[in-house]
């Protein structure tokens, strides 16, 4: 799986657009016969927000919007991969990070991406 994440808006709105259009039956909400550990839906375009799931899952360790380290290191700038990224995000690092793959849709964590993708790096 190869994510390429743009550093500018129109990118960003047709990632959210294109992640409300592509949903599919497995995506969306499961009756009421599905277990309680189901996975959520998939984020909408209007509920796809990655600056505020940042401040408010990530801010804590990832200082100044993830501008700056603090607990985490400073993501603006970051070389590593959206691969990567992506993958820490969902597993976390253990003594770390914690894990994120069960509390956000692959969605909410493609709209984080971007919203590291979005930050400039001030070169501090």
């Amino acid at each position: 799986m190869q994510i390429s994440v743009r550093r500018n808006g129109a990118t960003l709105a047709i990632l959210t657009l294109a992640l409300s259009v592509a949903g599919s039956p497995a995506q969306q909400s499961p009756g009421p016969a599905a277990g309680a550990d189901a996975r959520p839906p998939e984020a909408s375009a209007n509920d796809i927000d990655g600056p505020t799931m940042f401040a408010t899952s990530c801010g804590y360790c990832h200082h100044d919007g993830g501008r700056t380290a603090g607990k985490g290191p400073k993501l603006a700038g970051s070389r590593r991969s959206d691969e990567y990224i992506v993958e820490r995000i969902r597993k976390g690092k253990l003594g770390a990070m914690p894990a994120f793959g069960d509390a956000f849709s692959d969605g909410q964590i493609i709209a984080i991406l971007a919203y590291i993708r979005s930050l400039e790096d001030d070169g501090n």
